[in-house]
This record gives C-alpha cells, structure tokens and sequence, in this order.
C-alpha cells in the first residue's frame, strides 16, 4: 500500500487526483477498504440506519462512535480515518464539541472528526483546529439536520451552499463533503474552495467521492439513492448461501466427516 494519508497530505491532493473514500463501520469492512487502498475511511453516524436500522442517525451516540472507530483502527491500521461526531455532540457549547472531540481521538482512534454544517458550525470546527484536532466539514443535506431541512431532499440554495462552504474553509477544515447538491454547484463549489471536496450525490466535479460500504457492494437490498451504483450484490449472494447451509443441515449432508474432530485429530491438536 502507498504511503498513509494524513489531513496534510489529503487536502495536496486537490488537483493532483481524485480522492477515493468509503464509509465503514466495523474490522471486517475496514480490513477490505485498507486492502483495496482506499484513501480514507469514515466512521459516519449513518450507521444508525444502516447498522442499527433507525430511521435516521439522531439516535447515535458517542459511545457508538468510540466503539466503531476503533474497531475500524483495527482492520485498517494503514488507512487515514475520519469519525463522525453524533447529533448534539457538537451543538451545546466549545467545551463540549472539544470534550466529544477529543474523545473520539483519545478512544476512537480516529485522525480526524466530521463535523455537519456550515456557517452555523464555524466556531465549533475552528475550536476543534486550533485544538489540534483535524476537521472535515459537511454541507448540503446534512442528515442530523433531517428535521428542520424536511427530509432527505437535493440542496440546491447556491447562495447558502457557497456561504457555508466559504465558512467552513476559513474555520479551517481541511476538506467538506458535499452532499446531495447539484453537480454545477458542487463544480463552483470545489473550483472555489483551496480544500478538497468530497461528492455523495454531488456529481463528477469533486475533488473525491465517498459511498456506504454496504451500499456499494449491495449488501443493503432496501431502496438505494439514484446516486449509489452497486458494484456487486452481496446480499443474493448471502442469502443463496445460507439457503445452501440450512439445505445441507437439514438432509444431513454438513457438517461431513472432514468437518468434524475424530479422537486422533482431537488429540493432536491439543498435544
């Protein structure tokens, strides 16, 4: 593998490639993003809905993002690695957002935090730089803000988008994910910005693109955003495959004789 990213290096590659990024949850997922050298890996709070099977992400905690962080660290000791900070872990004070921050660091293992919201953040994400903890910013439909934005809906006020994305550069990001935004915003949008940019539905102008693990090799087989393409079906795969298991338990055809400890073998490999 190339030599690991840092927030440094990440942000020099804006011009010089595109930037390629998954969001994983757990040491299995990462050990296969790591092997298929994927620049960096997000530890996102989407997993409330993809793991947890909410609705959306504002039931995730702290404690969750701790948990599956470092479980990532494991599987990807290599790969630069960036965890979303929850809904309200960010939002009541400095000395709060630095506390969860920190946290996420110290016990997540984490590189970096994410953090959703433009202007309205900027003081939160330059607490966090000038604390020493690298940040990457988040903007167009940012899911914590489901309720008040009305749904998971294309973000298309360019005057916000661009305010907030200039907001978030100055507070000192070192990268903003666009979410959901129209490709020609988005492209004015990373032509403007000196940081990368990072596309979900946002079109081939970024700087990167970031898709969902489960969403890319179809592991997830509920509606997929128009703007996922899945490069393969695991979850047919799987459920053709347990099929099979529970077929051959059933007729007695698995477990077979090589799949079972014989008093010699028993013996040996406890010697």
């Amino acid at each position: 593998m190339s030599e690991k990213l840092t927030s440094v290096t990440l942000q020099a590659l804006k011009g010089q490639r595109k930037i390629t990024s998954v969001t994983a949850y757990d040491y299995f997922s990462a050990r296969m993003a790591e092997a298929a050298e994927i620049d960096f890996i997000l530890v996102g709070d989407s997993m409330g809905m993809v793991l947890q099977g909410h609705k959306d992400t504002l039931k995730v905690e702290v404690p969750h993002m701790i948990y599956h962080s470092s479980a990532v660290r494991r599987g990807a000791p290599k790969t630069y690695l960036v965890t979303d900070m929850p809904w309200m872990s960010f939002h009541i004070s400095v000395a709060e957002t630095l506390k969860n921050a920190s946290r996420l660091i110290k016990d997540g293992a984490a590189e970096a935090v994410k953090i959703e919201g433009g202007i309205k953040r900027q003081v939160m994400i330059e607490a966090c730089v000038n604390a020493e903890i690298p940040v990457m910013a988040h903007i167009g439909l940012t899911p914590q803000s489901i309720n008040t934005l009305g749904g998971f809906k294309i973000q298309k006020e360019k005057q916000r988008l661009i305010e907030d994305a200039k907001a978030v550069e100055a507070a000192g990001a070192f990268a903003v994910v666009l979410e959901s935004i129209p490709s020609d915003i988005a492209g004015e949008i990373t032509d403007m910005l000196s940081i990368p940019t990072i596309g979900i539905g946002a079109g081939v102008n970024c700087d990167g693109q970031i898709l969902v693990w489960h969403d890319l090799l179809g592991i997830n087989d509920k509606h997929l955003p128009f703007f996922v393409k899945k490069y393969s079906n695991f979850y047919e795969t799987g459920v053709e495959a347990l099929k099979e298991y529970a077929k051959e338990v059933k007729n007695k055809e698995f477990p077979e004789q090589v799949h079972s400890y014989s008093d010699l073998k028993f013996r040996k490999n406890t010697l």
